[in-house]
C-alpha cells in the first residue's frame, strides 16, 4: 500500500501545482482585460486635451494682445538690439514683456 500512498500525494501535488498555475494565469489575463480601453472614456480624455490645448491658444493670444499693448519707444528697441546684438524683434519682444522699461529688458537679456 505504500506504493499507492506516493501515487495520490502525487496526484495532490500536481493538483495543487495546477491551482497555483490556473491562478497565476488568471491574475494575467485579469491585469490584461483591466487594461482593455473604453472607448467613452478615449473620447473624454481627447476632448479634455482639446478643451486645455484651446485654453492655451486663448491664452497665448491674450498675452501677445497684451504685450502689443505696451508703449515702447523705438530708439530704445534700436539700442538694445545693436549694444546687446540682438534682432530687433527679440529686442522688442523683451522690451515689451518688461513694460517698456529698457533698463529691467537689458538687465533681464545680460542674465
Amino acid at each position: 500500500m505504500e506504493g499507492g500512498d506516493e501515487g495520490v500525494e502525487r496526484v495532490v501535488e500536481d493538483s495543487k501545482d495546477l491551482q497555483q498555475q490556473s491562478k497565476a494565469l488568471d491574475k494575467l489575463t485579469d491585469h490584461v482585460e483591466d487594461r482593455q480601453l473604453d472607448s467613452s472614456r478615449v473620447q473624454e480624455a481627447m476632448a479634455s486635451i482639446a478643451a486645455s490645448a484651446e485654453a492655451d491658444r486663448n491664452a497665448m493670444r491674450m498675452r501677445e494682445k497684451e504685450l502689443s499693448a505696451v508703449k515702447i519707444n523705438l530708439a530704445e528697441v534700436e539700442i538694445i538690439a545693436n549694444e546687446l546684438e540682438l534682432d530687433k524683434k527679440v529686442a522688442e519682444r523683451t522690451l515689451r514683456e518688461h513694460k517698456g522699461d529698457a533698463v529691467a529688458a537689458i538687465r533681464h537679456l545680460l542674465r
